[in-house]
C-alpha cells in the first residue's frame, strides 16, 4: 500500500509540472536543427537536450521570459540543410547562418517568425527559390542571401515589407525581373549583381539577360 501511495503521489507531482518546463518547443526545434547539421568544431556542443531550456546554451539568447531570440552561428564551420522546425521559433529576431556550408531549400516555414529583424544566410549553397512567405516577415529590416546558389524570381511580395533597409542577392542564379516599389526602389545594384536578373540598371553588372 506504501508503495501504491508513494506512486500516486509521483504522479501527482509529474501532472503538475507545467507544460512550459515538462516541454520546450524551442528546444526541440533547436535539436531538430542540430540533427540535420554536421558539426565537425563541435560548434553545437552546449545544446544538451537533457536541459528544459535552451537558454544556457552557446550561440543562442534568450528574453527575460525564457525565449530564444537569436541565434548566431554565422562562420561555423557547420554543414547540412534546414528544417521546418525553425518556424517554431516565434519570438526569434536575429538569425545569423552566414558563411557556413548549409545548402537545400530555404524552408517556407521561416515566414512565420513574425518578429524577425535580421535574417543573413548569405555565403552558404543554399538553393532553390527565395520563399515567397518571406512577405509575412512585417518586422524584417535586414535580409542577406547573398553568394548562394538561389534560383527562380524575387517573389514581388517582398516590395510589401516596409522596415526592410538592406536586401543583397547578389551572386546567385536569379532571373526575371526586380521589382520596382516599396523599399526595393531605394536598393542599390550592386545588391543584385552577378544574376540573370532583367533591367537596364544593370547593364554592366551582369553579362547577360537570360530571362527567367
Amino acid at each position: 500500500m506504501a508503495h501504491l501511495y508513494l506512486v500516486s503521489i509521483f504522479l501527482s507531482l509529474l501532472l503538475s509540472i507545467p507544460r512550459s518546463l515538462s516541454t520546450n518547443s524551442e528546444g526541440n526545434a533547436l535539436q531538430a536543427l542540430r540533427s540535420r547539421l554536421s558539426d565537425p568544431t563541435n560548434a553545437l556542443q552546449s545544446w544538451d537536450p537533457a536541459l528544459v531550456s535552451p537558454c544556457t546554451w552557446f550561440h543562442v539568447t534568450c528574453d527575460s521570459n525564457n525565449h530564444v531570440t537569436r541565434l548566431d552561428l554565422g562562420n561555423s564551420n557547420i554543414s547540412g540543410t534546414l528544417g521546418p522546425e525553425l518556424g517554431q521559433l516565434k519570438h526569434l529576431k536575429y538569425l545569423e547562418l552566414y558563411r557556413n556550408d548549409i545548402g537545400g531549400k530555404i524552408p517556407k516555414e521561416l515566414g512565420n517568425l513574425k518578429n524577425l529583424v535580421s535574417m543573413d544566410m548569405y555565403g552558404n549553397k543554399f538553393e532553390g527559390e527565395i520563399p515567397k512567405s518571406f512577405a509575412k516577415l512585417k518586422s524584417l529590416v535586414f535580409l542577406r542571401l547573398n553568394n548562394n546558389k538561389l534560383s527562380g524570381s524575387i517573389p514581388r511580395e517582398l516590395a510589401t515589407l516596409k522596415d526592410l533597409k538592406v536586401f543583397d542577392v547578389s551572386n546567385n542564379n536569379l532571373c526575371g525581373t526586380i521589382p520596382v516599389d516599396g523599399p526595393f526602389a531605394s536598393f542599390p545594384m550592386e545588391s543584385f549583381a552577378n544574376n540573370r536578373l532583367n533591367g537596364p540598371e544593370l547593364k554592366g553588372l551582369v553579362p547577360y539577360d537570360f530571362g527567367c
